[in-house]
């Protein structure tokens, strides 16, 4: 193992380090932080056989131009459908491969998705706060945001071929299109029409859109009675509703409290692929009950163990992959042979 150095040709808005997130500071108003895309954040690691909170680069669609300027270590990328360039050769995202001293990898956003992460195989150097590298935004505390012409430095760095190609893609996400919500905690403060209306209605992202939350165009959410209420501790997912009747779905960067109502909240295991979305994309909510709720997340947290689980076992040398291929379209037989 040795050190490696990146250097960053090109970073687009909101590229920042993130590792899984700041948690246990909420009581003190600081937000967790961490991935957009958990899922996707975890994979990438998990494909390189890191730890799955270990950081990584979270990429928007600005896209991102990396050089490896000294040492060679192998990347993963992972989420969305994000273009990836390296040293001539295309590739669609979700993929192990090796930089080597001189070798450009660009990623830019592809056929859908709004985050993708690069995770390495070493440790990345940049700033901690509270013990985290995860980058709130508003205030840049952590690792930070990632500018064109950074160096990046990755100690204990590693050539992991035997990790190489495509990360499988997984396959019990839901719909990009959808999202399963709890109603409340106070949905009984809008009028009856405005959840009918939430809960039948096509939703569109407005352009509105950051780590802190993102603004939605669709029906106006007239509340009934308050146009506040005191201000308590909020969640990742929540749509809380302002004066206006615009819902705003609170993500990753979201304050840690608030007074506006809330007239549902996505529910985890949906929230990853709400993220993916776009400005203009549309989204749909379902309404379902706490106890459904519960149901979902645990056969999600069982999925999702299996399948990060099943892409970080290694695939093996290139001897062995072959020894592993068939690689004639037939067999022949000793007796076939000596008949001939």
């Amino acid at each position: 193992m040795t050190d490696a150095t990146l250097r960053i040709g090109f970073a687009g808005p909101h590229v920042s380090f993130q590792d899984a997130g700041r948690r246990g500071h909420k009581r003190f108003g600081v937000p967790a932080s961490g991935p957009m895309d958990r899922l996707s954040h975890a994979a990438a690691n998990a494909a390189l056989g890191n730890a799955v909170g270990t950081t990584c680069l979270e990429i928007s669609m600005g896209g991102l131009m990396v050089e490896c300027s000294a040492g060679a270590l192998s990347i993963a990328v992972a989420g969305g459908k994000f273009a990836l360039d390296h040293a001539g050769a295309k590739f669609s995202g979700w993929r192990v491969l090796t930089l080597q001293p001189g070798d450009r990898l660009t990623i830019r956003p592809g056929a859908w998705g709004s985050w993708a992460y690069l995770a390495v195989a070493g440790d990345i150097v940049a700033p901690r706060w509270l013990g985290h590298t995860a980058t709130h935004s508003i205030s840049g505390f952590g690792g930070g945001a990632i500018t064109t012409g950074q160096q990046i430095r990755v100690t204990n760095a590693e050539r992991r071929e035997d990790r190489e190609g495509d990360i499988a893609q997984p396959g019990f996400v839901p719909p990009r299109g959808q999202a399963r919500v709890v109603m409340g905690p106070q949905d009984q403060h809008f009028q009856p029409q405005a959840v009918q209306d939430f809960q039948t209605s096509r939703f569109q992202l407005s352009d509105a859109y950051d780590r802190m939350g993102v603004r939605l165009n669709g029906p106006r959410l007239g509340l009934k009675d308050v146009l506040s209420i005191p201000s308590e501790p909020i969640l990742r997912g929540s749509l809380q509703v302002a004066g206006d009747g615009v819902a705003t779905a609170l993500l990753a960067d979201h304050q840690t409290s608030g007074g506006y109502p809330k007239i549902a909240t996505v529910i985890a295991p949906d929230l990853d692929q709400m993220t993916q979305l776009r400005a203009r994309d549309d989204i749909r909510f379902e309404a379902i009950t706490p106890d459904q709720a519960v149901t979902i997340a645990r056969q999600y947290a069982q999925q999702r163990a299996t399948y990060l689980h099943s892409i970080a076992i290694p695939r093996g040398s290139l001897l062995q992959r072959l020894m592993r291929e068939n690689l004639v379209s037939g067999v022949i037989s000793v007796d076939d042979t000596a008949q001939g």
